[in-house]
Order: structure tokens, then C-alpha cells, then sequence
């Protein structure tokens, strides 16, 4: 059995948008003597080799700013008329399924991913879709990552191509990229040059009419096959959140 590894390190990094980076405070082994006389430990009670515990405090984390899994809640409140679930609804037999790799890293950045592309690599690849598939994107786009491109820069599913991904059945899926529709600079300069109010966020906005789930910021898609490995994905059990940092693995057996 091989794991590996498909979720990016949580860490302070300055090319990430200020709104987005990650702050954590490492705590010296030695400090923690003092919290034990504190606790009413007398000094000569204390073990020789007791150099103190180690502790982290994670300062600032937004729970979409590193590899995450969103909720449908973060599309919108509500979802097929219903209200919107959130990430600690999630059942967890969604978050174990055979992957797929649906390799689209010739898209130009700027450059919608549509139907006929995932057709033709799904095609390609000669794997079937079903409920429980969870369908993985590879833009290659996660070559970026730790450089103040990574969120400026890549292609982007459609809405037309998130539907076309449901209509065959799996609601779990993710992408390498910064996030799943094309960059906002992208997106809004699309926008403006059509004229087109229906295209900002369209992707994500696919949620509000069909509930799915998908992550962003996945990253190593290039060391899977095409088919044939199982995705695991756990979110943080974050009451009431729009989504939440998750260590997703694949195991190829």
C-alpha cells in the first residue's frame, strides 16, 4: 500500500494574500516548566530529563487557506431550496471513494475548463464515474504554490463543467489550483468585457441550485494514476463553517 500525500504544508507563507495567510506561534519546550510550579510542582520534584512540552497556538487561519474542502454553505444559504449544509454536515461516507484524475494541465491560464474538456480527458483516461467517485482536476497549477502567483494564476472549472461533473454522478471532487473557478481577476474581467452578470463565481455558484463539495489547494495530483486509487478526505469538524482545512491522502494499493 502506497499513501500519498495530496494536502499542501500549513505554514506561514508571504506569498499568500495578506486576508490569506497562516500565523502559528511555537511555543519553546521551557516554557512549560513554569506552568508546571505554577500548578504547585515543587522544583525539586521535577524530573531531570523533563525539558517541558512542546505547544503551537495557530495565531490566524482562515478555514480556506490552505488545502480545504468546501461546504455548500459556502456557496450560498440555501441549496435545492433547502437550507445549505455546512462542513461538520458532511456525511463521512463521502469522504472515502475511488479517485479519478482528470488531467486537464494543458489549459492556458485565464482559460475555462468546459464540458468537452473533461469529456476528452475522461476519455483518455478510460476510468467510469459513478456516486462515490471523487474526481480530482490537475491544472499543475500547485507548481506555484508559495509564490505570489498561485492565486493570480490558472485555468478554472465552469459552471457548465461542475454540471456536467454532477450529472454523472459524484459531489465530491477538487482541483491543484488556488481555487476552483478561474482566478478573480479573470473572472472579473471576463465579466466586464461580456457584460455578463451570470459569470462571477459561477462555478462555486453551481452549489446553490445542487449541493457538492469541493477542495482546493490539493497538490502532488501528478504522483497518482489516472484511476484505480482511494481518495480520503476529513475535514476539521467545524460547527457551522463554510468549509475546513482537511489532510486528504490517496492510498494506491
Amino acid at each position: 500500500m502506497q499513501v500519498i500525500d495530496l494536502s499542501k504544508p500549513i505554514q506561514f507563507n508571504s506569498g499568500d494574500p495578506r486576508f490569506m495567510q497562516v500565523k502559528i506561534r511555537h511555543k519553546r519546550h521551557g516554557a512549560a516548566k513554569l506552568l508546571v510550579r505554577l500548578l504547585g510542582l515543587p522544583k525539586r520534584l521535577m524530573p531531570r530529563d523533563f525539558t517541558g512540552w512542546a505547544d503551537d497556538t495557530i495565531t490566524k487561519m482562515g478555514v480556506h487557506s490552505t488545502t480545504h474542502i468546501d461546504a455548500p454553505w459556502h456557496y450560498g444559504p440555501t441549496s435545492a431550496g433547502a437550507p445549505a449544509q455546512t462542513i461538520d454536515e458532511m456525511p463521512l461516507e463521502k469522504c472515502i471513494g475511488p479517485g479519478v484524475v482528470l488531467d486537464l494541465t494543458h489549459k492556458a491560464d485565464d482559460d475555462a475548463i468546459t464540458p468537452a474538456d473533461l469529456e476528452a480527458a475522461l476519455a483518455k483516461n478510460g476510468a467510469q464515474l459513478d456516486a462515490r467517485t471523487i474526481v480530482l482536476i490537475r491544472t499543475g497549477r500547485d507548481k506555484l504554490m508559495g509564490t505570489k502567483e498561485f492565486w493570480k494564476r490558472g485555468t478554472g472549472m465552469s459552471a457548465a463543467a461542475t454540471e456536467w461533473l454532477l450529472d454523472r454522478g459524484p459531489t465530491v471532487m477538487g482541483i491543484d489550483q488556488w481555487g476552483w473557478d478561474l482566478p478573480f481577476r479573470a473572472q472579473i474581467a471576463c465579466s466586464k468585457a461580456t457584460n455578463d452578470d451570470t459569470l462571477f463565481w459561477e462555478a462555486h455558484r453551481v452549489g446553490q441550485r445542487r449541493p457538492y463539495w469541493h477542495m482546493e489547494q490539493l497538490t502532488n495530483l501528478g504522483a497518482l494514476p489516472p484511476h484505480g486509487f482511494e481518495v480520503m478526505v476529513f475535514p476539521l469538524k467545524i460547527v457551522g463553517a463554510s468549509a475546513a482545512p482537511a489532510r486528504v491522502v490517496a492510498v494506491v494499493r
